[in-house]
């Protein structure tokens, strides 16, 4: 029975001796479980232990045991959630976890961001990460792989990643160049998406390949664009216009920058596709209702998410794994892409 008017001393928390060894509460959690797969320096180390024996503090059981099991948590990164390409990915992604009994929790690769990431890693907090965005920094990829917990990249070759999930970008461009070809256009141009993206290298590879492959020779003129964006897509439009010799057919590399180059076209009073045919890498619900309705080359981002998830529950982190995913990349015909005049 606690004497009136003194207070029940309180249980110092793991919070508490985080305070004082300067660290995140994870890596005291750690430290007191043993965890091999923590990486920290000796002298934070040392500094955690310290901090335990100054504030006495002794952990609850259960809690313990709580924290020592496997989260069953898994993360996904990507770009924004302003681009709607992802939402198939986190769709694929997120049912493959809950078949498996796990939770996928699902964020924006910011730049104030990924040491959180980085952070939750390590402490065990979500057991392994898929990466579908190129925005990270360096150094905070380097820091995830040093944790030892599995990170995959998805529908990106992301430098220092050594597991990835891609699908064929350079196949689907020419899906698509050779559907306008096969129209009869010949002076065909590109909206690429941004200069660093592995993807929209890949895309523009594609694109001159195939031109190539029908005997027509890539005009440099005819490529604008760098961005991902409906405003990127539509800049990139105009530029195309401004042209003296305006392209007949163009492939735009995704979706959202379609839309905007559509818009573009509408408004300078170009019609799609009697004046010019438009053909996008990607298939949405929303491409179906678009006026025109828009062409598109249908790629596998659900599966992309799903077989991320499975290379997630490979327990060999190290292991260089490099699938590319083939199934459900098709051409989607639709009002967008008609003979030239």
């Amino acid at each position: 029975m606690t004497t009136p008017g003194r207070r029940k001393p309180s249980r110092v928390t793991l919070v508490e001796v985080a305070t004082l060894a300067r660290v995140d509460p994870s890596v005291v959690s750690r430290v007191i479980n043993s965890d091999e797969r923590l990486v920290i320096k000796d002298e934070t180390r040392a500094r955690v232990v310290a901090a335990i024996k100054q504030l006495r503090y002794h952990p609850n059981a259960a809690a313990q045991s709580l924290r020592t099991a496997q989260s069953g948590t898994f993360g996904l990164l990507i770009p924004d959630f302003a681009n709607p390409i992802y939402a198939e990915i986190i769709k694929g992604a997120e049912q493959t976890a809950t078949e498996h009994d796990a939770l996928l929790l699902t964020g924006t690769a910011l730049e104030d961001r990924p040491e959180r990431y980085v952070r939750m890693l390590a402490s065990g907090r979500v057991e392994g990460l898929l990466l579908a965005s190129d925005r990270i920094p360096p150094d905070a990829v380097e820091a995830m792989v040093a944790t030892g917990r599995p990170v995959v990249s998805v529908n990106q070759r992301i430098p220092g990643v050594q597991r990835m999930i891609l699908a064929d970008d350079e196949r689907a461009s020419r899906i698509a160049v050779r559907h306008l070809i096969e129209l009869g256009h010949q002076r065909i141009g590109h909206i690429r998406g941004p200069a660093g993206s592995d993807t929209a290298r890949r895309r523009l590879n594609g694109y001159r390949r195939a031109l190539r492959t029908a005997g027509l020779t890539p005009d440099a003129a005819l490529v604008a664009g760098n961005g991902y964006t409906s405003e990127a897509g539509a800049d990139a439009m105009r530029e195309l216009l401004a042209r003296p010799e305006r392209p007949t057919a163009v492939l735009v590399a995704n979706v959202a920058a379609a839309i905007g180059a559509l818009t573009a076209a509408r408004v300078a009073g170009v019609h799609v596709p009697g004046d010019m045919s438009v053909v996008t890498i990607h298939d949405i619900p929303l491409a179906a209702n678009l006026v025109p309705a828009l062409t598109t080359v249908r790629m596998p981002l659900a599966e992309m998410g799903r077989e991320g998830i499975l290379a997630l529950f490979d327990e060999d982190a190290d292991e260089v794994v490099k699938k590319v995913v083939r199934d459900a990349t098709e051409l989607i015909v639709r009002d967008s892409t008609a003979p030239p005049r």
